[in-house]
């Protein structure tokens, strides 16, 4: 039986701030079933394009991340926002739908011709996930595909995202 995963998917209305209507999936991985059934379809993305790595970023990024990590045998890679890494480390600034951020990887996180799936919980207006790509990239990594659990279309991220292929197990339109 499939598990509706949207249902799992609380809406909460003007946080951060007016008008954002906030996608919380904290319900959803406190649910066992749903939980794997999300892990599960990011799977079903992810292996036919045989990644080393899950790429994913800090905070929710992580937990979906390791757990496909995991799943498909294959190594996690973190990144983190500045000064949370103990090595030295490569950044990219990016923006959001409400401000502005900035990414970091330990520069030897990937070795060049790493295959490198990046994930995310949400998409949102690209920002997070291109930034990702770009510190994969320069590293010398070869992004074989972009994952998410949410996607919110009407932001439209995924065009930042273009020449990439790109999941989302759940969308909003």
């Amino acid at each position: 039986m499939t598990v509706d995963l949207r249902e799992r998917i609380r809406e909460i209305p003007d946080f951060p701030r007016p008008g954002i209507v906030f996608k919380d999936v904290m319900p959803l991985l406190a649910d066992p079933e749903a939980l794997h059934e999300a892990v599960e379809r990011l799977a079903q993305f992810a292996e036919p394009r045989r990644p080393d790595v899950v790429l994913g970023a800090e905070a929710r990024g992580f937990i979906l991340g390791g757990a496909l990590a995991y799943r498909l045998g294959i190594g996690f890679v973190a990144a983190r926002k500045p000064g949370k890494l103990p090595w030295s480390t490569v950044s990219a600034g990016y923006a959001l739908e409400y401000g502005a951020d900035t990414l970091e990887l330990h520069d030897d996180a990937i070795s060049p011709g790493t295959r490198v799936l990046v994930h995310d919980d949400l998409l949102a207006t690209g920002g997070t996930a291109k930034a990702k790509v770009d510190l994969a990239e320069r590293l010398g990594g070869v992004v074989v595909g972009v994952a998410f659990l949410v996607e919110l279309a009407f932001l439209e991220g995924r065009s930042k995202l273009a020449g990439y292929d790109v999941f989302s197990a759940v969308t909003y339109d």
